[in-house]
Protein backbone atom coordinates (compact mmCIF):
# COMPACT_ATOMS: atom_id res chain seq x y z
CA UNK A 1 0.00 0.00 0.00
CA UNK A 2 3.24 2.31 0.44
CA UNK A 3 3.71 2.65 -3.52
CA UNK A 4 2.78 5.96 -4.90
CA UNK A 5 2.55 6.55 -8.38
CA UNK A 6 1.80 9.54 -10.64
CA UNK A 7 -0.39 9.99 -14.21
CA UNK A 8 0.26 12.81 -16.77
CA UNK A 9 -2.71 13.35 -19.15
CA UNK A 10 -1.84 14.46 -22.88
CA UNK A 11 -4.94 14.99 -24.05
CA UNK A 12 -4.04 16.09 -27.65
CA UNK A 13 -5.05 13.48 -30.54
CA UNK A 14 -4.35 13.84 -34.05
CA UNK A 15 -8.02 12.33 -34.75
CA UNK A 16 -11.10 11.74 -32.01
CA UNK A 17 -11.97 7.67 -32.50
CA UNK A 18 -15.71 7.35 -32.91
CA UNK A 19 -15.83 4.84 -29.38
CA UNK A 20 -13.61 6.96 -27.57
CA UNK A 21 -14.88 8.61 -23.99
CA UNK A 22 -11.66 9.88 -22.98
CA UNK A 23 -10.63 13.38 -22.41
CA UNK A 24 -9.01 13.82 -26.23
CA UNK A 25 -9.14 16.47 -28.34
CA UNK A 26 -8.46 17.29 -31.48
CA UNK A 27 -6.05 20.20 -31.91
CA UNK A 28 -4.66 22.09 -35.31
CA UNK A 29 -1.57 23.30 -33.44
CA UNK A 30 -0.83 23.81 -29.65
CA UNK A 31 2.38 25.44 -27.79
CA UNK A 32 3.89 22.07 -26.06
CA UNK A 33 6.78 24.27 -23.71
CA UNK A 34 3.13 26.18 -22.15
CA UNK A 35 1.92 22.32 -21.92
CA UNK A 36 4.47 20.46 -20.34
CA UNK A 37 5.51 24.05 -18.22
CA UNK A 38 1.60 23.77 -16.94
CA UNK A 39 2.37 20.14 -16.21
CA UNK A 40 5.27 21.02 -13.71
CA UNK A 41 2.93 23.87 -12.15
CA UNK A 42 0.24 21.39 -11.22
CA UNK A 43 2.65 18.45 -9.88
CA UNK A 44 4.27 20.95 -7.53
CA UNK A 45 0.62 22.02 -5.97
CA UNK A 46 0.18 18.01 -5.67
CA UNK A 47 4.09 17.64 -3.91
CA UNK A 48 2.87 21.25 -1.48
CA UNK A 49 -0.59 19.18 -0.26
CA UNK A 50 1.26 16.15 0.36
CA UNK A 51 3.91 18.40 2.69
CA UNK A 52 6.98 17.21 3.70
CA UNK A 53 6.16 13.66 3.82
CA UNK A 54 6.33 13.35 0.03
CA UNK A 55 6.60 9.19 -0.86
CA UNK A 56 9.35 7.93 -3.51
CA UNK A 57 7.38 7.94 -6.88
CA UNK A 58 7.30 3.93 -8.00
CA UNK A 59 5.49 4.65 -11.26
CA UNK A 60 5.03 7.31 -14.08
CA UNK A 61 2.26 6.47 -16.77
CA UNK A 62 1.73 9.38 -19.69
CA UNK A 63 -1.82 8.63 -20.46
CA UNK A 64 -3.80 10.44 -23.25
CA UNK A 65 -5.37 11.77 -25.46
CA UNK A 66 -1.81 10.62 -27.41
CA UNK A 67 1.07 10.84 -25.33
CA UNK A 68 3.15 10.22 -28.22
CA UNK A 69 2.39 13.04 -29.93
CA UNK A 70 4.97 14.99 -27.22
CA UNK A 71 8.11 15.49 -27.77
CA UNK A 72 10.91 13.67 -25.69
CA UNK A 73 11.80 16.93 -24.39
CA UNK A 74 8.67 17.54 -22.62
CA UNK A 75 8.38 14.32 -21.44
CA UNK A 76 12.18 14.32 -19.80
CA UNK A 77 11.14 17.64 -18.12
CA UNK A 78 7.89 16.94 -17.03
CA UNK A 79 10.18 13.26 -15.30
CA UNK A 80 12.72 15.97 -14.13
CA UNK A 81 10.14 17.82 -12.51
CA UNK A 82 8.97 14.46 -10.88
CA UNK A 83 12.24 13.71 -9.62
CA UNK A 84 13.35 17.25 -8.18
CA UNK A 85 9.26 17.15 -6.09
CA UNK A 86 9.40 13.48 -5.00
CA UNK A 87 12.24 11.55 -6.31
CA UNK A 88 11.68 8.41 -8.44
CA UNK A 89 12.62 4.84 -7.13
CA UNK A 90 15.55 3.83 -9.19
CA UNK A 91 13.77 0.79 -10.37
CA UNK A 92 10.86 2.52 -11.10
CA UNK A 93 8.68 1.69 -13.96
CA UNK A 94 7.81 4.62 -16.06
CA UNK A 95 5.06 4.46 -18.85
CA UNK A 96 3.95 6.27 -22.48
CA UNK A 97 1.11 6.06 -24.13
CA UNK A 98 2.36 5.35 -28.42
CA UNK A 99 -0.63 5.72 -31.43
CA UNK A 100 1.34 3.52 -33.92
CA UNK A 101 0.61 6.69 -36.80
CA UNK A 102 2.72 8.95 -34.49
CA UNK A 103 5.42 6.52 -34.25
CA UNK A 104 8.99 7.39 -35.20
CA UNK A 105 12.03 5.57 -34.69
CA UNK A 106 14.03 9.05 -33.32
CA UNK A 107 10.92 9.97 -31.07
CA UNK A 108 11.16 6.03 -29.05
CA UNK A 109 14.92 7.17 -28.61
CA UNK A 110 14.40 10.45 -27.34
CA UNK A 111 11.73 8.73 -25.33
CA UNK A 112 14.26 6.46 -23.86
CA UNK A 113 16.87 8.92 -23.35
CA UNK A 114 14.21 10.83 -21.14
CA UNK A 115 13.96 7.93 -18.68
CA UNK A 116 10.87 5.68 -20.86
CA UNK A 117 11.45 2.24 -19.87
CA UNK A 118 8.10 0.75 -20.55
CA UNK A 119 5.84 1.54 -24.01
CA UNK A 120 1.91 1.03 -24.51
CA UNK A 121 1.05 0.65 -27.97
CA UNK A 122 -2.63 1.59 -29.15
CA UNK A 123 -2.89 -0.90 -32.10
CA UNK A 124 -6.59 -1.72 -31.19
CA UNK A 125 -6.83 -4.35 -34.61
CA UNK A 126 -4.74 -6.03 -36.36
CA UNK A 127 -6.27 -6.12 -40.08
CA UNK A 128 -7.08 -2.61 -42.01
CA UNK A 129 -10.83 -2.59 -42.49
CA UNK A 130 -11.44 -3.16 -38.77
CA UNK A 131 -8.88 0.05 -37.84
CA UNK A 132 -10.72 1.98 -40.36
CA UNK A 133 -14.09 1.28 -38.88
CA UNK A 134 -12.56 2.33 -35.16
CA UNK A 135 -11.65 5.60 -36.87
CA UNK A 136 -7.89 5.05 -36.52
CA UNK A 137 -5.02 6.74 -38.38
CA UNK A 138 -3.07 3.77 -38.76
CA UNK A 139 -2.80 0.18 -40.75
CA UNK A 140 -2.47 -2.91 -39.84
CA UNK A 141 0.75 -3.20 -41.30
CA UNK A 142 2.09 0.80 -39.63
CA UNK A 143 0.41 -0.99 -36.45
CA UNK A 144 2.76 -4.32 -36.07
CA UNK A 145 5.99 -2.13 -37.25
CA UNK A 146 5.62 0.27 -34.25
CA UNK A 147 4.86 -3.06 -32.03
CA UNK A 148 9.09 -4.20 -33.64
CA UNK A 149 10.31 -0.79 -33.21
CA UNK A 150 9.15 -0.39 -29.32
CA UNK A 151 10.67 -3.59 -28.40
CA UNK A 152 13.74 -3.20 -30.40
CA UNK A 153 14.09 0.26 -28.28
CA UNK A 154 12.11 -0.53 -25.20
CA UNK A 155 12.81 -3.48 -22.31
CA UNK A 156 8.82 -3.88 -21.82
CA UNK A 157 6.08 -3.48 -24.10
CA UNK A 158 2.31 -4.07 -24.43
CA UNK A 159 -0.54 -3.20 -26.92
CA UNK A 160 -4.17 -3.19 -27.30
CA UNK A 161 -6.64 -4.99 -29.11
CA UNK A 162 -10.12 -4.36 -29.10
CA UNK A 163 -12.71 -7.55 -29.56
CA UNK A 164 -16.24 -8.08 -30.15
CA UNK A 165 -16.16 -5.60 -32.63
CA UNK A 166 -19.23 -4.98 -35.47
CA UNK A 167 -19.39 -8.07 -37.62
CA UNK A 168 -16.54 -9.55 -36.11
CA UNK A 169 -16.54 -13.61 -36.17
CA UNK A 170 -15.19 -15.61 -32.88
CA UNK A 171 -13.32 -17.32 -35.88
CA UNK A 172 -11.57 -13.87 -37.25
CA UNK A 173 -10.83 -13.20 -33.60
CA UNK A 174 -8.62 -15.93 -32.56
CA UNK A 175 -7.24 -16.04 -35.81
CA UNK A 176 -6.30 -11.90 -35.03
CA UNK A 177 -5.31 -12.86 -31.25
CA UNK A 178 -2.58 -15.55 -32.52
CA UNK A 179 -0.90 -13.14 -34.78
CA UNK A 180 -0.82 -10.52 -31.84
CA UNK A 181 0.60 -13.35 -29.33
CA UNK A 182 2.94 -14.03 -32.05
CA UNK A 183 4.80 -10.81 -31.16
CA UNK A 184 6.02 -12.40 -28.07
CA UNK A 185 5.23 -9.08 -25.81
CA UNK A 186 5.28 -9.83 -22.50
CA UNK A 187 2.00 -8.07 -21.67
CA UNK A 188 -0.99 -7.89 -23.98
CA UNK A 189 -4.46 -5.57 -23.18
CA UNK A 190 -7.80 -6.69 -24.54
CA UNK A 191 -10.61 -4.79 -24.10
CA UNK A 192 -14.44 -5.89 -25.67
CA UNK A 193 -15.56 -2.94 -27.57
CA UNK A 194 -17.83 -1.36 -25.28
CA UNK A 195 -20.56 1.95 -26.88
CA UNK A 196 -20.25 4.76 -24.09
CA UNK A 197 -22.70 7.78 -23.93
CA UNK A 198 -21.92 10.55 -25.89
CA UNK A 199 -19.34 9.02 -28.55
CA UNK A 200 -20.29 8.81 -31.91
CA UNK A 201 -20.72 5.16 -31.71
CA UNK A 202 -23.36 5.94 -29.79
CA UNK A 203 -25.03 8.07 -32.15
CA UNK A 204 -24.67 5.04 -34.97
CA UNK A 205 -26.21 2.49 -32.28
CA UNK A 206 -28.84 4.49 -31.29
CA UNK A 207 -29.42 5.20 -35.24
CA UNK A 208 -29.99 1.47 -36.12
CA UNK A 209 -26.29 1.67 -38.06
CA UNK A 210 -24.57 -0.03 -35.59
CA UNK A 211 -24.51 -3.24 -33.95
CA UNK A 212 -22.33 -5.50 -31.67
CA UNK A 213 -22.37 -8.95 -30.47
CA UNK A 214 -24.99 -9.30 -27.61
CA UNK A 215 -24.17 -10.35 -24.08
CA UNK A 216 -23.87 -14.13 -24.97
CA UNK A 217 -21.91 -13.63 -27.82
CA UNK A 218 -19.41 -11.12 -25.77
CA UNK A 219 -19.15 -13.74 -22.91
CA UNK A 220 -18.23 -16.30 -25.40
CA UNK A 221 -15.24 -13.68 -27.00
CA UNK A 222 -14.34 -13.34 -23.92
CA UNK A 223 -14.24 -16.83 -21.95
CA UNK A 224 -12.69 -17.75 -25.78
CA UNK A 225 -9.96 -14.91 -25.19
CA UNK A 226 -9.18 -16.51 -21.51
CA UNK A 227 -8.63 -19.45 -22.83
CA UNK A 228 -6.42 -18.94 -25.29
CA UNK A 229 -4.05 -16.33 -23.50
CA UNK A 230 -3.69 -18.89 -20.65
CA UNK A 231 -2.18 -21.35 -22.65
CA UNK A 232 0.15 -18.77 -24.08
CA UNK A 233 1.57 -18.23 -20.72
CA UNK A 234 -0.27 -14.75 -20.66
CA UNK A 235 -2.94 -15.23 -17.69
CA UNK A 236 -5.85 -12.09 -17.07
CA UNK A 237 -4.01 -10.54 -13.75
CA UNK A 238 -6.78 -8.18 -14.23
CA UNK A 239 -10.34 -8.43 -16.15
CA UNK A 240 -9.01 -7.16 -19.29
CA UNK A 241 -5.13 -7.09 -18.91
CA UNK A 242 -2.75 -10.63 -19.62
CA UNK A 243 0.93 -10.76 -18.67
CA UNK A 244 3.84 -13.26 -18.38
CA UNK A 245 4.66 -13.55 -14.24
CA UNK A 246 6.60 -10.81 -13.19
CA UNK A 247 5.36 -8.30 -16.36
CA UNK A 248 2.19 -6.90 -15.08
CA UNK A 249 1.63 -3.26 -15.23
CA UNK A 250 2.55 -1.69 -11.74
CA UNK A 251 1.57 1.00 -12.19
CA UNK A 252 -2.17 -0.45 -12.74
CA UNK A 253 -1.40 -2.67 -10.22
CA UNK A 254 -1.13 0.39 -7.94
CA UNK A 255 -4.58 1.50 -8.84
CA UNK A 256 -6.35 -1.91 -8.61
CA UNK A 257 -4.69 -2.51 -5.53
CA UNK A 258 -6.16 0.83 -4.09
CA UNK A 259 -3.01 3.31 -3.20
CA UNK A 260 -2.16 6.73 -3.91
CA UNK A 261 -1.73 8.25 -7.07
CA UNK A 262 -1.38 12.03 -8.24
CA UNK A 263 -3.45 12.41 -11.42
CA UNK A 264 -2.31 16.06 -13.24
CA UNK A 265 -3.21 17.39 -17.27
CA UNK A 266 -6.41 17.72 -18.01
CA UNK A 267 -9.32 15.86 -16.93
CA UNK A 268 -6.96 13.63 -14.86
CA UNK A 269 -7.95 11.72 -11.36
CA UNK A 270 -6.04 11.36 -8.30
CA UNK A 271 -6.23 9.49 -4.76
CA UNK A 272 -4.38 10.88 -2.35
CA UNK A 273 -3.83 10.35 1.41
CA UNK A 274 -3.27 13.47 3.65
CA UNK A 275 -3.21 13.86 7.09
CA UNK A 276 -4.86 10.01 7.39
CA UNK A 277 -7.49 11.48 4.99
CA UNK A 278 -8.73 9.88 1.97
CA UNK A 279 -9.14 11.92 -0.70
CA UNK A 280 -10.44 12.86 -4.49
CA UNK A 281 -8.67 14.92 -6.28
CA UNK A 282 -10.21 16.14 -10.56
CA UNK A 283 -8.38 18.39 -12.56
CA UNK A 284 -10.31 20.42 -15.40
CA UNK A 285 -11.56 18.66 -17.97
CA UNK A 286 -11.22 21.11 -21.25
CA UNK A 287 -7.73 21.43 -21.72
CA UNK A 288 -7.63 25.83 -22.88
CA UNK A 289 -9.35 26.14 -19.32
CA UNK A 290 -7.26 23.80 -17.73
CA UNK A 291 -4.19 25.91 -18.98
CA UNK A 292 -5.50 28.98 -18.15
CA UNK A 293 -6.30 28.18 -14.49
CA UNK A 294 -2.85 26.03 -13.96
CA UNK A 295 -0.95 29.35 -15.22
CA UNK A 296 -2.98 31.50 -13.08
CA UNK A 297 -3.78 30.10 -9.99
CA UNK A 298 -0.64 27.04 -10.32
CA UNK A 299 -3.19 23.99 -10.57
CA UNK A 300 -6.89 23.26 -11.58
CA UNK A 301 -7.26 20.77 -8.78
CA UNK A 302 -10.11 20.34 -6.90
CA UNK A 303 -9.87 18.18 -3.62
CA UNK A 304 -12.87 16.76 -2.18
CA UNK A 305 -12.80 13.66 0.79
CA UNK A 306 -13.84 10.52 0.66
CA UNK A 307 -15.98 9.23 3.03
CA UNK A 308 -14.98 5.83 4.70
CA UNK A 309 -17.57 3.92 3.60
CA UNK A 310 -16.75 5.12 -0.13
CA UNK A 311 -13.87 4.29 0.08
CA UNK A 312 -14.60 0.85 1.31
CA UNK A 313 -16.42 0.41 -1.85
CA UNK A 314 -13.87 1.36 -3.97
CA UNK A 315 -11.65 -0.60 -2.68
CA UNK A 316 -13.78 -3.14 -2.86
CA UNK A 317 -14.16 -2.93 -6.69
CA UNK A 318 -10.74 -2.29 -7.51
CA UNK A 319 -9.33 -5.19 -5.82
CA UNK A 320 -12.31 -8.12 -7.36
CA UNK A 321 -10.95 -6.70 -10.62
CA UNK A 322 -7.81 -8.74 -10.20
CA UNK A 323 -7.16 -12.52 -10.21
CA UNK A 324 -5.01 -12.23 -6.73
CA UNK A 325 -8.35 -10.44 -5.48
CA UNK A 326 -8.91 -9.08 -2.28
CA UNK A 327 -7.19 -9.80 1.29
CA UNK A 328 -9.99 -9.24 3.84
CA UNK A 329 -7.64 -8.44 6.97
CA UNK A 330 -6.24 -5.86 5.46
CA UNK A 331 -9.13 -4.01 4.04
CA UNK A 332 -10.97 -4.46 7.29
CA UNK A 333 -8.01 -3.02 8.96
CA UNK A 334 -8.12 0.17 6.65
CA UNK A 335 -12.02 0.80 6.53
CA UNK A 336 -13.32 -0.94 9.61
CA UNK A 337 -15.51 -2.74 7.00
CA UNK A 338 -16.43 -6.50 7.41
CA UNK A 339 -17.93 -8.23 4.19
CA UNK A 340 -20.89 -10.16 4.83
CA UNK A 341 -19.65 -14.39 5.43
CA UNK A 342 -22.71 -15.51 4.51
CA UNK A 343 -23.18 -13.61 1.15
CA UNK A 344 -19.72 -14.65 0.23
CA UNK A 345 -20.93 -18.51 0.52
CA UNK A 346 -23.82 -17.28 -1.20
CA UNK A 347 -21.95 -16.17 -4.18
CA UNK A 348 -19.26 -19.00 -3.79
CA UNK A 349 -22.17 -21.45 -3.98
CA UNK A 350 -23.16 -19.96 -7.23
CA UNK A 351 -19.56 -19.93 -8.43
CA UNK A 352 -18.54 -16.28 -9.01
CA UNK A 353 -16.51 -15.89 -6.07
CA UNK A 354 -13.27 -18.35 -4.34
CA UNK A 355 -12.67 -17.93 -0.61
CA UNK A 356 -9.65 -18.63 1.73
CA UNK A 357 -9.64 -18.05 5.34
CA UNK A 358 -8.44 -14.39 4.50
CA UNK A 359 -9.06 -13.63 0.79
CA UNK A 360 -11.73 -13.39 -1.76
CA UNK A 361 -11.46 -13.37 -5.54
CA UNK A 362 -13.95 -13.29 -8.22
CA UNK A 363 -13.71 -16.44 -10.79
CA UNK A 364 -13.27 -16.03 -14.50
CA UNK A 365 -17.50 -16.43 -14.58
CA UNK A 366 -17.62 -14.01 -11.62
CA UNK A 367 -15.38 -11.52 -13.90
CA UNK A 368 -18.24 -11.33 -16.59
CA UNK A 369 -21.00 -10.20 -13.52
CA UNK A 370 -18.84 -7.95 -11.41
CA UNK A 371 -20.64 -5.37 -11.33
CA UNK A 372 -22.83 -7.37 -9.46
CA UNK A 373 -20.97 -8.64 -6.97
CA UNK A 374 -20.12 -6.00 -5.93
CA UNK A 375 -24.04 -4.83 -5.58
CA UNK A 376 -24.14 -7.79 -3.26
CA UNK A 377 -21.63 -7.42 -0.83
CA UNK A 378 -21.67 -3.71 -0.65
CA UNK A 379 -25.10 -4.11 0.54
CA UNK A 380 -26.36 -2.71 3.66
Amino acid sequence: MSAFGIYVHWPICAAKCPYCDFNSHVRESFNETRWSASIAKELAAVAALQGDARPEVASVFFGGGTPSLMSGRSVASVLDSIAGLWGIAPDAEITLEANPNSVEQERFKDYRAAGINRVSVGVQALNDAALKALGRLHGAEEAKEAVRLAQRIFGRVNFDLIYARPDQTEKEWIAELKQGLAFGTEHLSVYQLTIEPGTAFATLARQGRLTTPGEDEAASFYEMTQEILDEAGLPAYEISNHARAGAESRHNLLYWRYGDYAGVGPGAHGRLTIGGERFASVAQRLPETWLSHVEAKGSSLSLSPVPPEDAAREHLLMNLRLAEGIDLEAYAARWGAVLSPSRIAELEEAGLVTATRNRLAATKRGRLVLNAIIARLAEE
